[in-house]
């Protein structure tokens, strides 16, 4: 009896104290309370900072088509929450391409749109199913279609809108301009310099620490590098009609002004044309022995037969030359070639990477390893391989050159020839002045990633969804 009347006294002195102290504990235990609270709130790993986990974690898709004049490729890149890339199965992005492009099919806008299907489904298996309806999807097409006559580019990419919107899960994103759209040359040029300089992982360094981009297409060349604030306020204001000069871009908390031009018809393909047209109908030095035919560009054909002396190195070049008008007058500081100013050169444009059919050429000529993404060279390098492919016939060609295609091997000679007169007498380039030719770009350990404008796109597009 008197243990039980002792528990009992205990157990009320026990709350008695509790009561007596209850404004401590509350002190002491609401902020532990809120505290507790507020890191169950936080966002976690894979949350997108609303307290909101997306399902598969923090990554993003995006889907890019490249709508070249010489074809039409499909891009799949994922992103994680920093903006670095993520593999896609074995690789960092999903490539595919097909021929021919968007531009082959002008008087049929809808065929033209449905040749785009097929890379559409491949795209679409790449991303997860939930995160379709949240994938960015953009087409941008380039030279070629720019080319176009009449209301033929607005009804292609009117037929590829809906073909996106009827067919397809992906996000279509009328509110941005460039969801389905043709670029501009300044918007393929600096696109390609933010793909090789984030690669490189050189965005947010000073302009100096990056590298200048020539990117030689089918239809058109760009030639992008960052140059100081001094030398882009002394750029020339462009003609009505004309693209600006400088691009101001903000990338990895630094601004960067961002010299770029496109150089229309001046890409591989379209430079064709301008070389047959300065030559004329006569034999042309530039076309391999023993080839009588047509160059069809751009839904127009032209007669291409070769000199009944053969192609001729020298001869090419000054018709080359005379394609790109390197003696026209030039109104500003400096300039490149056909009275275009050249950005003032500097450090942004010490390194070089050149990329696209510089490296096709190269690697169909024989002169870099076509499985190694990367190749230092110069440009004197075109000129010795012009020389060899100049100095054959076509047919003796077929079987020298057999990785070139039968279409272009009759202009082998004219290829390279052009492209070191664009590099030397264009962009004004020493001959043995050293450049990197890029196909793919190394990133990372174990990857490699193609040296093309659609990532700079995908960046851009997550850039402003962020």
């Amino acid at each position: 009896m008197l243990k039980r009347n002792y528990s009992k006294y205990q157990q009320e002195s026990f709350y008695d104290k509790l009561y007596r102290y209850r404004g401590v504990v509350l002190v002491i235990t609401l902020p532990l309370l809120l505290i507790s609270f507020v890191l169950y709130m936080m966002p976690r790993p894979g949350d997108h900072g609303y307290g909101v986990k997306m399902q598969s974690g923090a990554n993003r898709y995006a889907v890019i088509f490249d709508a070249g004049s010489s074809g039409s490729r499909v891009h799949v890149f994922c992103f994680d929450a920093n903006l670095d890339l993520v593999p896609i199965g074995n690789d960092l992005e999903l490539f595919v391409q097909k021929k021919p492009g968007l531009s082959a099919y002008a008087s049929d806008p809808q065929e033209a749109a449905n040749s785009l299907v097929s890379l559409l489904e491949l795209a679409e298996n790449a991303v997860p199913k939930e995160m379709r309806g949240r994938t960015p999807v953009r087409v941008g097409a380039t030279a070629g279609l720019r080319q176009l006559a009449g209301d033929a580019p607005e009804k292609i990419l009117q037929a590829v809108k809906d073909l996106l919107r009827n067919r397809s899960s992906l996000k279509s994103d009328p509110s941005d301009k460039d969801w389905v759209a043709v670029l501009d040359g300044t918007q393929e040029g600096a696109f390609q310099w933010v793909t090789i300089n984030y690669l490189l992982g050189h965005l947010g360094k000073t302009y100096s620490h990056t590298v200048g981009v020539v990117d030689l297409g089918g239809g058109s060349v760009q030639m992008a590098y960052a140059i100081p604030e001094s030398d882009a306020a002394k750029a020339p204001k462009p003609s009505p009609g004309e693209e600006t000069y400088v691009r101001d871009m903000y990338l990895k908390g630094r601004k960067y002004h961002l010299y770029v031009h496109s150089y229309l018809r001046y890409g591989l393909q379209a430079a064709r044309v301008e070389i047959i047209k300065a030559v004329g109908e006569s034999g042309n030095p530039c076309i391999l022995a023993g080839y009588d035919g047509s160059y069809t560009y751009g839904g127009v054909t032209y007669k291409a037969s070769s000199s009944p002396s053969g192609s001729d190195v020298d001869a090419c070049r000054s018709f080359a030359s005379m394609a790109l008008r390197v003696n026209e007058t030039c109104t500003h500081m400096h300039c490149s070639f056909g009275g275009v100013w050249n950005g003032g050169g500097g450090d942004g444009q010490k390194n070089l990477f050149v990329a696209s059919f510089f490296f096709d050429r190269a690697a169909e000529a024989g002169f870099v390893d076509s499985q190694k993404p990367v190749a230092t060279v110069r440009p004197s390098d075109f000129m010795e391989a012009a020389k060899l492919a100049c100095s054959i016939t076509l047919e003796e060609a077929k079987s020298k050159y057999p990785r070139v295609e039968d279409d272009n091997l009759p202009y082998l000679c004219m290829d390279l020839v052009y492209q070191y007169a664009l590099l030397v007498d264009g962009f004004g380039l020493h001959p043995s002045q050293s450049m990197t030719l890029v196909k793919r770009v190394p990133y990372g350990n174990n990857y490699q990633v193609e040296a093309a404008w659609p990532l700079g796109s995908a960046i851009d597009v997550m850039s402003s969804l962020a």
